[in-house]
C-alpha cells in the first residue's frame, strides 16, 4: 500500500514538476522573442520574465530537494548541503514572492481608479514605485540570508561539539523551525503588501460598479473586467502562496509515528502547485501568452489532424 502511494505521489510531482517548467518556461520564452521583435519590452513583462525565471528555479530547487531527502537522506546530514540548499531556497522564494508582489501593485497602480492625491502620486511614477519595492526586497534578501546563515552555523556549531548531525534530531528540529519562523518574518510585508493591493481593488470595482450604475456604455464592461482578471490572478497567487508556504511547516508538526518520507512527499507535492499553477494563471491572465498558448496548440492541433489524414489520403 505504501509503495502505491510512493509512486502516485511521484507520478503526480513528475507532472506537476513539468507543468510548471513548461509553464514557467513559455512565459520566459514568449518575452524574449517579444524583446528580440520589438527591441523593448514592458515593465510588466519585464517582472513576468523575472518572476518566471524565479520559479523555474524555485521548481529545480524543490525536486533536488525531494530528491535528495528520499533517495540520499544523508546527505542533508552534510553541513555544506544544508547551508547551499537553505541559501538557495531562501534566494529563490524572496524573489519569487517580492516580484509576485511587484506585479500585483503594477495591475493595482495601473486599474484602480482613486482621486486620492497619493494614489495618483503613485499612479504617475509607477516604474519608481516599483524600483523602491525592488530595492526594498534586494536589503531585505541581504539580511534574510544573513541570519539563515546565523540559524544554519549555529547548528553546525552545535554539531561539532556534540558530534552528532542527524535529521531526526531535536536540534534538526529547532534549527527547521527557527529558519522557517525568518522566513515567515521576511515574507510577511510582500504577503501584506499584495493583500492590500486585492483589498484596494475589490474597493476600487465596487466604486466603479457604483458609479457606473445607471449609465450603459462598453467601457463599464471593459474596465469591470480588467478589474476581475486582476483581482483573479493576485487572489490566485495569495491562495497558492499560502498552501505552499504551509506546506513546509507540516513535516515539522507531524507525528513521529508517520512516515516521515511519505510526509515530506505529500508536502512537496502541495507545495510545488505554487510555482506550477500560478504560472498558468498568469499564462491566462494575460492576452498575449494566452493568444500566443492557442496559436501554439492550435498549430499543434492542425499538425496532429495533417498527420492523422496523411495516411488516409495515400491509401484512398
Amino acid at each position: 500500500m505504501g509503495s502505491v502511494i510512493k509512486s502516485t505521489l511521484t507520478l503526480i510531482l513528475s507532472v506537476e514538476f513539468i507543468i510548471g517548467n513548461l509553464g514557467n518556461g513559455f512565459i520566459v520564452l514568449v518575452n524574449c522573442v517579444d524583446w528580440i521583435k520589438r527591441r523593448k519590452l514592458s515593465l510588466a513583462d519585464q517582472i513576468l520574465t523575472a518572476l518566471a525565471i524565479s520559479r523555474i528555479g524555485l521548481l529545480w530547487l524543490m525536486i533536488v530537494s525531494w530528491c535528495v531527502s528520499v533517495f540520499y537522506p544523508a546527505l542533508f546530514e552534510t553541513q555544506e548541503i544544508l547551508r547551499t540548499l537553505n541559501v538557495t531556497w531562501t534566494v529563490t522564494n524572496h524573489c519569487s514572492i517580492w516580484l509576485a508582489t511587484s506585479l500585483s501593485t503594477l495591475y493595482f497602480l495601473k486599474i484602480a481608479m482613486f482621486s486620492n492625491s497619493v494614489f495618483l502620486y503613485l499612479k504617475w511614477r509607477i516604474k519608481k514605485v516599483i524600483l523602491v519595492i525592488l530595492l526594498v526586497a534586494l536589503v531585505l534578501l541581504v539580511f534574510n540570508i544573513a541570519l539563515t546563515n546565523i540559524l544554519v552555523n549555529a547548528w553546525i556549531s552545535g554539531c561539532r561539539r556534540n558530534k552528532t548531525c542527524s535529521s531526526g534530531s531535536s536540534d534538526y528540529a529547532q534549527v527547521t523551525s527557527s529558519l522557517l519562523l525568518t522566513n515567515t518574518m521576511f515574507i510577511f510585508i510582500p504577503f501584506t503588501l499584495t493583500l492590500t493591493t486585492f483589498l484596494l481593488l475589490i474597493f476600487s470595482l465596487w466604486k466603479h460598479l457604483k458609479k457606473m450604475k445607471h449609465s450603459v456604455n462598453g467601457s463599464r464592461d471593459a474596465s469591470t473586467k480588467v478589474h476581475i482578471k486582476a483581482m483573479q490572478t493576485i487572489v490566485a497567487f495569495l491562495l497558492l502562496y499560502t498552501v505552499f508556504f504551509l506546506s513546509f511547516f507540516l513535516p515539522v508538526w507531524s507525528s513521529e509515528l508517520l512516515d516521515k518520507n511519505m510526509i515530506i512527499m505529500f508536502c512537496q507535492v502541495i507545495a510545488i502547485v505554487y510555482p506550477s499553477g500560478h504560472s498558468c494563471v498568469l499564462i491566462l491572465a494575460n492576452n498575449k501568452l494566452r493568444q500566443t498558448s492557442l496559436l501554439v496548440l492550435g498549430c499543434r492541433f492542425k499538425d496532429s489532424e495533417t498527420s492523422g489524414h496523411g495516411p488516409l489520403t495515400e491509401s484512398s
